[in-house]
């Protein structure tokens, strides 16, 4: 098959990463015939990565509950009723509990999350006590607290996290439908002192929130568009939680998500992308069709922060029928 010759550029090699993607440039990926829009993801996603391995983390949630922020799509806001209490931070040894149990199940990284809008001095301190812990075990740390300062962030790094998770979550145009207690900026800045601090960046967002598909390629754009592409790229389906402002959203075309998964690949042929939130409700032939379009990493165990995930019997029994072994790592 020969492509056409005006066909939007992509990664031909394994090296050179673009960073000035066009809006213009993504919405014609997006506009792809399926089945070329998925060749072309597969073909950079050969050249950067093994495409029969799957990175393998786990997420718990070590601070639940009462967060003051507005985000539309989160259950855990003190703003909505949503049956999610407020609880304190978890102690140092349950946590560790949970990363040994997670390594033993097969995740090569642990992630932690807190429901702040940022953390205070004293929070972060036990954090790093934890970061230094899971580490000791022999496990990638990721954390995702909220906004960070510089300082912070350099306080993170000396404790030896390896990845700090803040979405842009969708378009700078469409946020402010999603989120009005902090600015599409505010993200951008704690993205900046991640980076600066040395801490790789883990950066996607959430799809099916109302959104139209320009606003797909903005979130896209963006991402694609940073001084150095987040390391992790998490693409999240919404899970619709009773009681959240989006409980009621019409559920996106999966051919759609998949769509977002490919380009995703495309214009950040290094990062890895990750199938997050949202598995519970996909199909195995969708999943299936989101490793073809370049996804290579999932979360592993019954729970994501508060929502269902697959159960790993479930992931287990689905990498083994696709030929998929989790990634070293």
């Amino acid at each position: 098959m020969t492509l056409a010759a005006d066909s939007p550029p992509y990664a031909s090699t394994a090296s050179l990463p673009r960073h000035d993607w066009t809006r213009g440039e993504v919405r014609a990926l997006f506009e792809l015939p399926f089945p070329e829009l998925i060749f072309r993801a597969q073909s950079v996603h050969r050249q950067n990565f093994d495409p029969t391995e799957v990175q393998i983390a786990t997420l718990l949630s070590i601070k639940t509950g009462g967060c003051p922020e507005d985000c539309a799509y989160c259950p855990q806001s003190a703003r909505y009723d949503t049956g999610v209490r407020a609880d304190k931070l978890m102690t140092l040894d349950a946590v560790l509990d949970e990363a040994l149990a997670a390594k033993e199940c097969g995740a090569s990284r642990f992630c932690m999350g807190a429901a702040w809008r940022s953390p205070k001095d004293r929070d972060l301190d036990s954090v790093c006590a934890m970061v230094e812990a899971v580490k000791a075990l022999g496990l990638e740390t990721c954390a995702t607290l909220g906004m960070l300062t510089a300082a912070q962030a350099r306080r993170l790094k000396a404790s030896g996290l390896d990845y700090y998770n803040h979405n842009l979550d969708t378009s700078p145009e469409f946020y402010d439908h999603i989120i009005t207690t902090r600015t599409y900026q505010d993200r951008l800045r704690t993205l900046a002192h991640v980076r600066d601090a040395g801490i790789h960046v883990c950066c996607g967002g959430i799809v099916g929130m109302g959104e139209s598909r320009d606003d797909r390629v903005g979130m896209i754009a963006t991402l694609a568009s940073l001084p150095v592409h987040p390391e992790s790229v998490p693409i999240n389906m919404l899970v619709r939680v009773a009681g959240t402002p989006l409980a009621a959203q019409s559920a996106l075309d999966p051919f759609e998500f998949v769509r977002t998964i490919a380009v995703a690949r495309i214009t950040m042929p290094r990062s890895v992308v990750r199938l997050s939130a949202g598995r519970e409700n996909m199909s195995e032939e969708t999943q299936a069709l989101c490793f073809l379009a370049g996804a290579n990493s999932i979360f592993y165990g019954p729970k994501l922060l508060t929502t269902p995930n697959p159960g790993r019997d479930r992931d287990r029994e689905l990498m083994a029928r696709l030929g998929l072994t989790p990634m070293e790592p």
